[in-house]
């Protein structure tokens, strides 16, 4: 896989079925590695080592229905109140962010109300504050690192 813009984590593989499989730290098991998942796990490592969110507060790849069809986000943040700090989108590193990209989490964001948004093709990351009762996002140099 190729280098990342993010710092250099320290990653579980296993070689299974003819595929390369990650650990993730998050779900508790090994995935196949492709582009999207290597993305993935950066960014799960980037906001658990750098921005200090604890483990416990994140989820990966879970399902959503967003205007009756089935989704899947790839990684939200917590509050302690169980609302959502943050959702990220992973794209893979040959995938250009388009618009057509924030769209896709925008959708996503009606449903599960964050605060903040990531998107990130592991090469460019954007970062976004969102104002619901404006309606608007404003974008923003980095996300928070985590306070309680």
């Amino acid at each position: 896989m190729r280098p990342l813009n993010f710092k250099e984590y320290s990653f579980r593989f296993k070689s299974s079925e003819n595929s390369i499989h990650i650990f993730d730290i998050v779900r508790k098991k090994f995935v196949v590695l492709q582009p999207e998942e290597w993305v993935r796990q950066h960014t799960v490592h980037f906001l658990i080592k750098e921005k200090k969110y604890p483990k416990s507060i994140i989820n990966v790849e879970k399902q959503i229905t967003v205007n009756s069809l089935k989704k899947r986000f790839d990684v939200v943040v917590f509050n302690s109140d169980g609302s959502i700090k943050i959702l990220v989108e992973c794209k893979s590193p040959d995938v250009t962010i388009t618009q057509a990209t924030f769209d896709q989490i925008a959708r996503y964001n009606i449903k599960l109300n964050a605060e903040y948004l990531m998107v990130t093709n592991g090469l460019n990351h954007f970062y976004c504050q969102i104002d619901a009762v404006e309606e608007k996002y404003t974008f923003l140099r980095e996300i928070p690192d985590f306070s309680r």
